[in-house]
C-alpha cells in the first residue's frame, strides 16, 4: 500500500491509528529520564516537531488513556521497566500557548482565558469528584464559563493540579506547549509589560514549590530570561539547539531522510532536498527540517517535477529580519551580504534573554535569528582559509537554499520600500537628461547602501536596475528571463512618449567595465530593440550599464529621435 504523509496531523495517536508514516522519535522518553529534572524546557525552531513531541509525551503518561498498542515497536517500548513505570501511570496537563495571542491585551487576556476554560472542559470529571474541595470546585466552575478574576486565571493551572492530585491521589505531570507565544506576540503588537505580569504568575506558579507537580515538560522558540518566567524554578534546565541533549530527536537526520524516499519512491531527489531543507545543527547533530521535507515529497507525488518550495516561510516571523536591517545604529548589511555569499559570520549568542529587549543590541539580534532558525552554527568545514574562531562566539552560517531565498525575497522588498521612500527626482532627471556621469555617480551610491545577494551574478544587478523605477509611475518590463531578442530593461513614460532601454552587463574585473558598456551598445543595435519595440515614441534613450561589485559605470549609447 501506498505510504500514507501525515501533512496537517498534529496528534500522536491519529498518527499511529492512521497509519501513518512516523519517524521514530519516542527514544526521548528514555533521554528525559537519563537525568529527570522537575522542569525542562526544550526551545526549537517553528516546524521542527514540538507540538507533536509534546502530545506523544501526553499519550504516553496520561493515566486517563490506554497507548500500549500506540508505542507497540516503537523504541521506547524496548524499555520494559521504564512504560512499567511510566506508561499511562499520572495525570496530565497538557496546554498550548500558540493561541492565546490577540492586537491588544484585552483580546490576548481573553484567548487566555478561553484556553484555561477548554482545559476544564477537557477535564470537567473534576467538578464532580469527591475528592476535590468545595472551594477549587468554585473556581474551576468561574475559569469554565470564562467569569474567573485575575487571580483566577493567574493561578489556574495550579488549581487545575490540585484538583487532578487530589482526584488521582498522584503528582500531576504538566506539558506546555508554545509556553512564549504570548510574549512574542505582546512585544510586537506593544503590552508586553502587561502580558508579562500575567504569564509570569500563570506559568510561575505551576512550578514554583508546587507540590503536585511530578514533572513539567515546556516546549518554544526562544528561552525567556529565567528572572522573568522561571522564577523560583527548583531543578531546572533548559535545552536549545545549542546542546547535545535531544539533538536527533528534533528534525529528521539523513538516515531518516533516506528511509522516507526509499519508502515512497523518491531516491533521487535526495540531493536537492539536502540543499534545501538540511543544514541545521543542534548539538552535534545535523539535521532536516521535517515540515519541509515531508510537504516536498507530498509535491513530488503529485509531480515528480515539482521543485524545492519555501514551505518554512511564514510572513509574520520573517519580518524579524525585515526589522534587523531598519533598526537605526546597526550597520548589517556587509555580515548580510557575506552570509548570502555562502560564507560564516561569528557572533556571541545570548540564550536567556527578554523579548522587549531582544533588539536593544546587534548580540541579541543575532542570537534570535539563530535560536530561531535562520541561521545555525557552522561546520568547520565550511570556515574559509585562514579563519581564525574567537572564543565565546558561535560561527553562524545561513543552513540551506530555503533560508536563503528568505533571507533574499525580504531584502528586494526592503530595497524596494526604499528605493519608493527616496527622493529620485535628480536620478529620473539624471536619466531623461542623457547625463550618464551623473547617473554612474547616483546608481553607484545607491548600489554601494544596498545589500548585494546572488554572490554579485547578472541577474542581481538586472532586478537591481529595474527596481530603480519601482513605484515611480512609469512602465517597467523586465525581460532577462525570457531569453534572447529583447532588452534588459525598459522603462516607458507613456505620458511624454518617451522611453528608456537598459542593458545591463556584470564585468567580471572593473577594468573591463568600458568594454562591457560598448558591448552592450552592439547588443542594442544588432538586435534592433528600437524598432520591434517602441514605436509611436518620439524619444528613446539607450544605456548600457556595467557592473562589478558595488561599481557601475553607465554610458549613453545613443539618442534617437523618431
Amino acid at each position: 500500500m501506498p505510504v500514507k504523509l501525515p501533512l496537517g496531523i498534529e496528534w500522536f495517536r491519529e498518527f499511529r491509528s492512521d497509519n501513518c508514516y512516523y519517524v521514530d522519535k519516542t527514544g526521548v522518553i528514555e533521554e528525559l529520564f537519563r537525568e529527570k529534572f522537575k522542569v525542562n524546557l526544550i526551545t526549537r525552531p517553528r516546524r521542527f516537531g514540538k507540538t507533536l513531541f509534546m502530545d506523544m509525551l501526553r499519550e504516553f503518561f496520561d493515566i486517563r488513556r490506554d497507548s500500549k498498542e500506540l508505542f507497540r515497536g516503537l523504541e521506547v517500548s524496548k524499555s520494559q521497566e521504564l512504560c512499567d513505570r511510566w506508561m499511562n501511570q499520572y495525570p496530565v496537563l497538557f496546554l498550548t500557548l500558540k493561541d492565546a495571542a490577540g492586537e491588544d491585551f484585552s483580546s490576548a487576556y481573553g484567548m487566555l482565558k478561553f484556553v484555561t476554560a477548554s482545559l476544564c472542559v477537557e477535564h470537567a470529571y473534576l467538578e464532580d469528584s469527591e475528592r476535590v474541595s468545595d472551594r477549587d470546585r468554585e473556581i474551576f466552575n468561574r475559569l469554565s464559563y470564562q467569569r474567573g478574576t485575575k487571580e483566577d486565571v493567574q493561578g489556574a493551572l495550579v488549581t487545575l493540579m490540585r484538583m487532578m492530585s487530589a482526584h488521582f491521589g498522584k503528582p500531576v505531570i504538566l506539558l506546555v506547549d508554545e509556553y512564549d507565544v504570548p510574549l512574542a506576540k505582546a512585544s510586537d503588537r506593544g503590552y508586553y509589560r502587561e502580558m508579562l505580569e500575567v504569564i509570569r504568575v500563570f506559568l510561575g506558579m505551576a512550578w514554583k514549590s508546587n507540590p503536585f507537580l511530578e514533572f513539567a515538560v515546556v516546549t518554544g522558540c526562544l528561552r525567556i530570561a529565567k528572572e522573568s518566567i522561571f522564577t523560583g524554578a527548583n531543578n531546572f534546565v533548559s535545552n536549545s539547539i545549542s546542546n547535545r541533549r535531544f539533538g536527533r530527536y528534533f528534525g529528521f537526520t539523513e538516515e531518516e531522510v533516506k528511509e522516507l524516499l526509499e519508502a515512497t519512491g523518491f531516491t533521487e531527489h535526495l540531493s536537492e532536498i539536502k540543499d534545501w531543507y538540511d543544514g541545521y545543527l543542534f548539538g552535534e547533530n545535523e539535521v532536516y527540517c521535517p515540515w519541509d521535507v515531508m510537504n516536498h515529497v507530498s509535491m513530488l507525488r503529485v509531480d515528480p517535477r515539482s521543485k524545492p518550495a519555501d514551505y518554512w516561510k511564514d510572513t509574520s516571523h520573517n519580518e524579524i529580519i525585515r526589522s534587523f536591517i531598519d533598526l537605526p545604529g546597526m550597520d548589517v548589511r556587509g555580515k548580510f551580504e557575506i552570509l548570502l555569499a555562502g560564507g560564516v559570520i561569528q557572533e556571541r549568542i545570548v540564550e536567556d534573554m527578554t523579548y522587549d529587549l531582544a533588539d536593544s543590541t546587534e548580540e541579541n539580534l543575532w542570537s534570535i535569528l539563530y535560536l530561531t532558525g535562520y541561521l545555525t552554527q557552522a561546520r568547520e568545514e565550511r570556515y574559509p582559509e585562514g579563519f581564525q574562531k574567537e572564543e565565546g562566539t558561535t560561527v553562524l552560517c545561513i543552513p540551506n537554499e530555503e533560508v536563503k531565498t528568505i533571507f533574499e525575497d525580504t531584502i528586494v522588498k526592503w530595497f524596494r520600500d526604499t528605493v519608493t521612500g527616496m527622493d529620485r527626482s535628480g536620478l529620473f532627471e539624471a536619466w531623461w537628461d542623457g547625463d550618464d556621469q551623473k547617473l554612474t555617480e547616483l546608481v553607484t551610491d545607491i548600489l554601494f547602501d544596498t545589500i548585494s545577494y546572488f554572490d554579485y551574478k547578472e541577474d542581481y544587478y538586472h532586478a537591481f536596475t529595474a527596481g530603480l523605477f519601482v513605484g515611480a509611475g512609469y512602465a517597467v518590463s523586465s525581460n532577462k528571463e525570457q531569453g534572447t531578442g529583447r532588452a534588459d530593461i525598459v522603462v516607458q513614460d507613456r505620458k511624454n512618449r518617451r522611453a528608456l532601454i537598459i542593458e545591463a552587463k556584470h564585468s567580471k574585473k572593473e577594468s573591463d567595465m568600458e568594454k562591457d558598456c560598448r558591448r552592450a551598445a552592439d547588443q542594442i543595435n544588432r538586435r534592433q530593440y528600437i524598432r520591434t519595440d517602441l514605436k509611436g515614441y518620439r524619444k528613446i534613450l539607450c544605456y548600457g550599464i556595467a557592473f562589478f561589485e558595488k561599481d557601475c559605470l553607465v554610458r549613453l549609447l545613443s539618442d534617437y529621435l523618431t
